[in-house]
C-alpha cells in the first residue's frame, strides 16, 4: 500500500497548518522585511536609491527561490511583480533569469496597490464592480418583495466595499462621491424612493455611508489594540503609550507631519484622533462584543480626515461637524 506523505485534502483545516509548520524557518533566510500570508511571500525594503532597492530585492529574492527550491517547492514566475515609488517602467530586475519591469500598481491578496499608495484604481475596481451589481438589481427590482431587494444590495453592493477597507479608506473625495451615488443609487433602488435625498434615505434605512462605516471598523482595530487583543501587526500601526493606565484615554502615540498633506491621510496618523473622538462610553465597554454592537450605531462626528471636511475655495478644508 502506498502512503502519501505529501498531500492533504483540499480546502482541510490541517493544509494551512502543515504549511506554516514547513515554511517557519523561511524568515531566517530573508535579509530584508518580508510580508507573509499563507504561502503569499512579497519581501520589500526602503533604500536612499532606487538601485539600492534593486540589488537589496535582488539578493533577498536569490534567497528565497533557493529556499523553495530545497523545500521541494517550485515557483510561479508569472507572480513575480515589481513595485516601486519611483514612476518610470524602465527599470527592471533580474530573478532566476527572469527580468521583471516596474509596475505602477499590482494586486496584492485582492487588494490593488499603486506607486502612490492612492488606491484609486482599487476603489474605482470597487466602484465598477458595485456598479454592475446595481444596475442588474435594478433590472429585476419590480419582481422582487423589499427584503429580497435590501439582501442583495447588503450582500452584492455595499459588501463590494467590505474587504481589507482600512487599507484604502482615506481615498480621494472624487472616488467618495462615486460610492455615495452608488450608495444613494441603491437605496432609491431598494426603497422606490427617487425624491429624498441621500441623507434621509440613509435615515430611512438606518445605515451609515461607507466612509462612516470605516470608521467604524478602524475604531474597532483601535479598541483592540488598547484592550491589547488585537495581532502584533496592528500594535505597530498603533504603537501605544506605557505611561498610560487607563485603555480609555489617549493610550496611543500621535506624529507629526511636516508637510500639509504627506502623511496626514495616513492610519497612523489619523487612528490616535479618531479614537479620541469616540464616546467615552463606548470606548469603556468591558468586551470587544458589546463595543462592537455599539459603535455600529454611533455617527462619527468631527472626523480630522478630508473626507469629513467642507472644502471652501481660498480657504481649504474645515470641520463643520456637530
Amino acid at each position: 500500500m502506498q502512503i502519501l506523505i505529501t498531500w492533504v485534502p483540499q480546502g482541510s483545516i490541517l493544509g494551512p497548518e502543515l504549511y506554516n509548520y514547513n515554511s517557519n524557518d523561511l524568515f531566517l533566510f530573508v535579509l530584508l522585511q518580508i510580508a507573509n500570508y499563507a504561502d503569499d511571500n512579497s519581501p520589500f525594503c526602503t533604500a536612499e536609491t532606487i538601485p539600492q532597492v534593486i540589488n537589496n530585492l535582488e539578493a533577498d529574492a536569490k534567497n528565497l527561490l533557493w529556499w523553495i527550491k530545497y523545500n521541494g517547492l517550485k515557483a510561479n514566475p508569472d507572480k513575480f511583480h515589481l513595485l516601486l515609488s519611483e514612476a518610470d517602467q524602465n527599470i527592471t530586475m533580474n530573478v532566476d533569469g527572469f527580468d521583471i519591469s516596474n509596475s505602477l500598481n499590482e494586486k496584492l491578496l485582492g487588494v490593488i496597490v499603486d506607486n502612490k499608495l492612492t488606491f484609486k484604481a482599487q476603489v474605482t475596481e470597487l466602484c465598477t464592480y458595485a456598479s454592475q451589481k446595481l444596475h442588474a438589481l435594478s433590472r429585476i427590482s419590480n419582481y422582487m418583495i423589499f427584503e429580497q431587494r435590501k439582501n442583495i444590495m447588503s450582500s452584492f453592493i455595499i459588501g463590494q466595499f467590505g474587504h481589507c477597507p482600512l487599507v484604502w479608506m482615506f481615498h480621494s473625495r472624487g472616488l467618495n462621491n462615486r460610492i455615495n451615488r452608488i450608495h444613494k443609487r441603491a437605496l432609491q433602488v431598494v426603497y422606490r424612493d427617487d425624491k429624498s435625498s441621500f441623507e434621509n434615505l440613509l435615515e430611512k434605512d438606518k445605515s451609515f455611508t461607507i466612509h462612516h462605516r470605516n470608521i467604524q471598523k478602524l475604531g474597532v482595530e483601535l479598541y483592540k489594540v488598547a484592550y491589547g487583543i488585537s495581532p502584533k501587526i496592528m500594535r505597530l500601526v498603533f504603537p501605544t503609550r506605557p505611561e498610560i493606565k487607563y485603555p480609555w484615554e489617549n493610550i496611543f502615540k500621535t506624529f507629526n507631519v511636516r508637510t500639509v498633506t504627506w502623511g496626514t491621510e495616513s492610519l497612523s496618523h489619523l487612528g490616535p484622533r479618531i479614537w479620541s473622538i469616540i464616546p467615552l462610553k463606548l470606548k469603556k465597554f468591558p468586551s470587544l462584543h458589546k463595543f462592537n454592537s455599539a459603535i455600529r450605531e454611533w455617527k462619527p462626528s468631527k472626523c480630522p480626515c478630508r473626507l469629513c471636511k467642507t472644502y471652501i475655495a481660498s480657504v481649504g478644508f474645515i470641520n463643520v461637524s456637530n
